[in-house]
C-alpha cells in the first residue's frame, strides 16, 4: 500500500486553494492546509476530516521569509518529507495605474510571485535529497494570454509566475522535481465575485456568455487539474503552465 503524500497546500482556507485541499485529502494525502485566513482554513481541515480525510491547519504569510522557513521545517520534522507543493496564494486589487504607488505594486508581487519562492526554497533540499517531488503554481489566464486593465501589477506578478515555472524546472529536472504551473480563466471564487477587485456577479455571468463551455470555472475543475499534474499520470510532464478555461482564449483569439 502506498504511503499518503504529505501536501503542502497555499492559501487553501477558500476558493481554489480550499477545492485542491479536499481534492488531495480525498485522494488518501495528507494535507497541509495553510492561511492567514484561520477561521477558514481550520474548517477547510474539519470539513476534511469529517469526510475521513487527513489535514491539519497552519497559519501562513508567505510574505514573511522566516515562517515559511519555520513551517517546512516544522512539517518536514513531523512528517519526514514534504511531496507535493501547491503554491495557491495570491491576492488580486483593482488599482489604476494613476493609482498605483510602489507599496501596492511591491506588495502584490510579494504575494503572488515572491510568495511562491518563499515556500518552495526552503523544501527544495529535502526534495533534492529523495529526489521526488512536485511542484505546482498558479498563475492565471491574465500571466499568459490576457490584458487586464486596472490590474497590471497582477497580470505582471503572474507572468512572472510563468518565468518560474519555466526556469524551476529545467534546473530541478535532472533531480526527480517536476514544476508545473496551472492558468485558470474565469473561476467562480469570492475574488471573482467581488465588485471591488473584479467581475462582480453580474460581470461574471456576462464573461460566461464568452466562455465557449458556456459556463463559469468551479474550483472544482482547478483543484483536479492541479492533482493530475502532481501525480504519476503527469511523470513526464514539467516546465509547463496549463491553461483552464473553459476554451475561453481559443474561443476568443
Amino acid at each position: 500500500m502506498t504511503s499518503p503524500r504529505i501536501v503542502l497546500v497555499t492559501g487553501a482556507g477558500i476558493g481554489i486553494g480550499r477545492a485542491t485541499a479536499e481534492a488531495f485529502a480525498a485522494a488518501g494525502d495528507h494535507v497541509v492546509v495553510t492561511d492567514v485566513l484561520e477561521t477558514d482554513g481550520r474548517e477547510v481541515v474539519a470539513g476534511i476530516e469529517a469526510a475521513g480525510g487527513s489535514a491539519e491547519f497552519l497559519r501562513l504569510d508567505v510574505t514573511s521569509t522566516e515562517a515559511a522557513d519555520a513551517l517546512v521545517a516544522d512539517v518536514e520534522a513531523r512528517h519526514g518529507a514534504i511531496d507535493v507543493i501547491v503554491a495557491n496564494a495570491g491576492i488580486a486589487h483593482r488599482v489604476p495605474l494613476s493609482e498605483m504607488t510602489d507599496a501596492k505594486w511591491d506588495h502584490t508581487f510579494d504575494v503572488d510571485l515572491k510568495g511562491i519562492l518563499r515556500v518552495v526554497r526552503p523544501a527544495l533540499p529535502g526534495m533534492r535529497a529523495r529526489r521526488s517531488g512536485a511542484i505546482v503554481c498558479l498563475s492565471s489566464i491574465m500571466g499568459v494570454a490576457y490584458g487586464w486593465d486596472e490590474h497590471v501589477h497582477y497580470s505582471a506578478a503572474k507572468s512572472g509566475v510563468v518565468g518560474l515555472v519555466r526556469g524551476l524546472a529545467v534546473e530541478l529536472a535532472r533531480e526527480g522535481i517536476r514544476v508545473n504551473g496551472v492558468a485558470p480563466g474565469y473561476i467562480r471564487t469570492a475574488q471573482l465575485l467581488s465588485e471591488k477587485n473584479s467581475l462582480g456577479p453580474a460581470g461574471a455571468e456576462k464573461a460566461a456568455e464568452f466562455i465557449p463551455m458556456g459556463r463559469l470555472g468551479e474550483p472544482g475543475d482547478i483543484a483536479d487539474v492541479i492533482l493530475f499534474l502532481a501525480s504519476q499520470g503527469a511523470r513526464y510532464l514539467t516546465g509547463q503552465t496549463l491553461t483552464v478555461d473553459g476554451g475561453l482564449l481559443v474561443g476568443r483569439y
